[in-house]
């Protein structure tokens, strides 16, 4: 993310190219994530930060960011507010594709904190999806019936200035769980034979080194009606290196089927060396499948979504999520209209191979699960839009500011 933006939100359509403690009231939760039951409560923590910051070149905070020409001297007071409230995190992979002359790079808008992430509109929340709504004990997320997510870790290798669950990861974000913590998160899950999937998230958990990670997946191995294992990262994308043979060893359990979404969000961010760690995952028998989210003055034109895409099949990633960006704190200038989204869904459509096409999707706000936007949700007269949950209940989703 730059000091600008590359195209205005609401550019006209012709234009386009044709996640506490679970009992406390939302958003005042503090809760924990997921350890392996053999470390002392805080060591996967410590072990996340290390890994994310591995290597010393890490850009982590204001004065990095001036010192590698990113952000100009003198803007230092204001991005001091927001370093305040949010993570920074740009690992040396992602600073070798960013463009310093470059005033919309479509990769520094991502990473690069602004000012205008001090500007919060009314509708955006702390818990944008509803996570802690969903959390029936400390490390997981049982919204749909046959799946729950796995909190592994709160830290990242970068911190994505639109995350979703911004007030919750990074240095400051929420703790990891006691080993008597993870206990009941893995016995929530063997206590429920419908959960056939398990989603490890956070958090990225590709922070954790090979060894907690091969521990964690030993343990669910043992569960017999969960299936699939999910990993959610982008370390492939931003600290590829990681993704050697251990690290894909460790992804793979006994009688489960293992699926790992990359998210990437542009196709510059496919390097030599990420095209190199996606190989090596696939080559593992890691079946891959891409997650992205449509973002103002990043991807939101036909030719950059078209490019994206064949980047991820060319690299043997199945496009599965294009996410409608959500309601965080801070985020309302990389937010696009729906009807903006549906139309460049629909210019895809016409563009590139059938294999390309990702499913554009919102999460409703306050929890009510995804929804398939891509021609279903309706437009009413007050710019506000429709949209049906998985449980067949309507709800209103504000236009962008």
């Amino acid at each position: 993310m730059g000091a600008g933006r590359g195209m205005s939100a609401s550019k006209p359509l012709t234009r386009l190219g044709l996640r506490p403690t679970h009992s406390l009231p939302q958003g005042e939760r503090k809760g924990s994530v997921c350890v392996q039951q053999q470390s002392p409560p805080s060591s996967l923590v410590r072990e996340g930060a290390r890994r994310a910051d591995e290597g010393g070149r890490s850009v982590k905070s204001i004065d990095d960011l001036v010192s590698a020409g990113l952000v100009k001297a003198g803007s230092e007071p204001a991005l001091d507010a927001v370093a305040e409230k949010y993570a920074i995190g740009i690992t040396p992979s992602v600073l070798e594709l960013i463009d310093p002359a470059h005033p919309y790079d479509p990769i520094a808008r991502q990473f690069v904190p602004s000012a205008a992430e001090l500007v919060t509109t009314p509708e955006e929340r702390a818990d944008p999806i509803g996570d802690l709504s969903h959390s029936p004990v400390d490390g997981i997320v049982h919204r749909y019936p046959d799946r729950v997510l796995l909190k592994a870790v709160h830290v990242c290798p970068v911190y994505c200035r639109f995350c979703f669950r911004r007030e919750m990861v990074g240095p400051q974000g929420l703790g990891t769980l006691t080993a008597r913590q993870l206990d009941m998160a893995l016995g929530y899950v063997a206590a429920h034979p419908e959960i056939w999937e398990v989603i490890l998230t956070g958090g990225d958990p590709l922070v954790l080194s090979p060894r907690r990670l091969a521990a964690i997946m030993e343990r669910l191995a043992t569960i017999e009606h969960v299936r699939i294992v999910r990993f959610h990262t982008r370390v492939p994308v931003v600290e590829p290196e990681r993704i050697n043979a251990e690290m894909v060893a460790a992804l793979r359990a006994s009688g489960k089927t293992t699926y790992l979404a990359v998210h990437a969000n542009h196709p510059r961010e496919f390097s030599a060396a990420a095209k190199a760690g996606l190989a090596r995952l696939a080559d593992g028998g890691i079946v891959l499948i891409s997650q992205s989210v449509l973002l103002a003055g990043v991807n939101d034109d036909v030719e950059t979504l078209a490019a994206l895409m064949r980047a991820f099949v060319e690299n043997r990633v199945k496009p599965y999520y294009l996410h409608h960006p959500d309601l965080a704190p801070g985020t309302s200038h990389f937010r696009v209209g729906i009807a903006e989204g549906q139309a460049l869904v629909a210019a895809l459509r016409g563009r590139i191979s059938g294999l390309c096409q990702p499913t554009y999707v919102l999460d409703i706000p306050g929890g009510h699960g995804k929804a398939d936007i891509g021609a279903s949700a309706v437009a009413g007269s007050d710019g506000c839009f429709t949209v049906r949950d998985w449980q067949g209940n309507s709800h209103a989703y504000p236009p962008p500011p």
